[in-house]
């Protein structure tokens, strides 16, 4: 039965049955810059606030908290399958296997798996052919590494996914306007090949990272008209989107989240 006193308000892409979200700021019970609805316990929110708002997800989504699957994420690269027997592990053993992962695959139904964001970029990618899906977090660090590709890749070998079959979903994050950066930053993009999505404006370096991460899409083969990308800026839409650049670290986090049918 839902909590009918707090129903986190969900920006949904649709994609048939499957259910592909973004939390919003709205709709549950965290105080301050993680108000009202954080489920990320890494980020400095209370605990017992987490855990009404984590219940009240899992209520509107319909499924158990234990089907509930979202890493500690690290800026890294590592990609990690969801499996069937997951959920049956114990809690610190779950905890050990999603340590250090920035990018989380399953196909199993009635699993949400799901990155946490706050500027960084939240990739969804769906192989229904497969009844497959993966869920990348890609700031900056992730994107010069090509997370999303390695992501791409373990599909192929886990469910066999044909990039011409996948649908992507690019989720709110920073914009290209929003996003200044050092020149240390540019360098990297500029060396890994990214200089396209780099601009100088206003005297300052800029990066477009959903752009980067479409192209990296576009370049393994997924079709250009299969790749939805988010208008929405967390810096400038701040309100609705938790903006870790522009609320600080110890702010809350989006959650973007997948769950196959």
């Amino acid at each position: 039965m839902k909590n009918e006193e707090f129903v986190p308000r969900l920006h949904y892409y649709k994609e048939g049955e499957a259910v592909f979200f973004s939390t919003t700021r709205h709709g549950g019970v965290s105080q301050g810059e993680y108000a009202e609805f954080n489920i990320n316990e890494y980020c400095g929110d209370l605990a017992e606030n987490i855990a009404v708002n984590r219940r009240a997800l899992c209520d509107e989504l319909g499924i158990d908290e234990a089907h509930l699957v979202m890493p500690h994420q690290t800026h890294g690269v590592e990609v990690r399958q969801i499996a069937a027997d997951f959920i049956c592990l114990p809690d610190n053993i779950r905890r050990m296997i999603l340590e250090g992962v920035d990018a989380v695959m399953t196909n199993e139904s009635g699993i949400c798996i799901g990155v946490s964001t706050a500027d960084c970029i939240p990739i969804i990618i769906y192989d229904e052919p497969h009844h497959a899906v993966a869920v990348v977090h890609a700031g900056w660090r992730g994107t010069v590494a090509r997370i999303v590709e390695k992501a791409v890749k373990a599909m192929a070998v886990a469910y066999k996914s044909e990039p011409q079959d996948l649908r992507c979903v690019i989720g709110p994050g920073i914009s290209f306007d929003a996003f200044e950066v050092g020149m240390e930053v540019y360098e990297q993009f500029r060396q890994a090949g990214f200089e396209m999505v780099t601009g100088f404006v206003r005297g300052k370096w800029h990066i477009d990272l959903k752009e980067c991460n479409r192209l990296q899409l576009v370049e393994l083969g997924v079709k250009p008209e299969a790749i939805i990308v988010s208008p929405i800026c967390t810096y400038n839409e701040n309100a609705d989107f938790f903006s870790a650049r522009r609320q600080g670290i110890n702010s809350g986090r989006i959650f973007t989240g997948a769950l196959l049918p």
